[in-house]
């Protein structure tokens, strides 16, 4: 029996099990660097000269309150106190927010759901009729929405 008849059964396994080793380190590192997936919903942004900030979830993935970070903006100065979101009383804000901006509230926001908060006077800039406000919202650390809307009269 010749030996050579083996070498190209042994050449094959062996590419076999190249390409599979191969194929599993750039499943490994494919799968590494996946991103988290993003929360896909619309928000709808209201403001009063009152000090009163509603935002509408209008569609999309319910949203953990818990997890909310939201930052405020008016006229492109950040408030001196942001809101803790869910809080019932804070430093620079009215008691008393509505909905998921309210820690007393169960559940996840879901589409049609408002939540609202009122800025105290204490809390500069002060959103003023015509003033710009702008509204980031995060959850998770990933931002989900960017708003603006002008300030109407109260």
């Amino acid at each position: 029996m010749s030996d050579r008849a083996v070498a190209p059964v042994i050449g094959v396994v062996l590419l076999v099990a190249l390409t599979v080793v191969t194929a599993a380190a750039v499943g490994a590192v494919v799968a590494v660097d996946i991103p988290g997936e993003t929360t896909a919903v619309t928000f709808g942004l209201e403001a009063a000269s009152d000090g009163e900030i509603r935002v509408l979830h209008r569609s999309g993935d319910a949203v953990d309150p818990d997890s909310l970070r939201v930052r405020v903006r008016v006229n492109g100065d950040p408030l001196a106190e942001q809101p803790p979101v869910p809080f019932f009383a804070a430093r620079g804000f009215e008691s008393g927010p509505t909905g998921p901006f309210n820690s007393a509230y169960a559940g996840r926001w879901t589409a049609g759901e408002a939540a609202s908060l009122r800025v105290a006077s204490t809390n500069e800039p002060s959103p003023r009729a015509g003033a710009t406000v702008e509204v980031r919202m995060y959850a998770d650390g990933q931002k989900i929405a960017d708003l603006e809307t002008t300030v109407r009269a109260a």
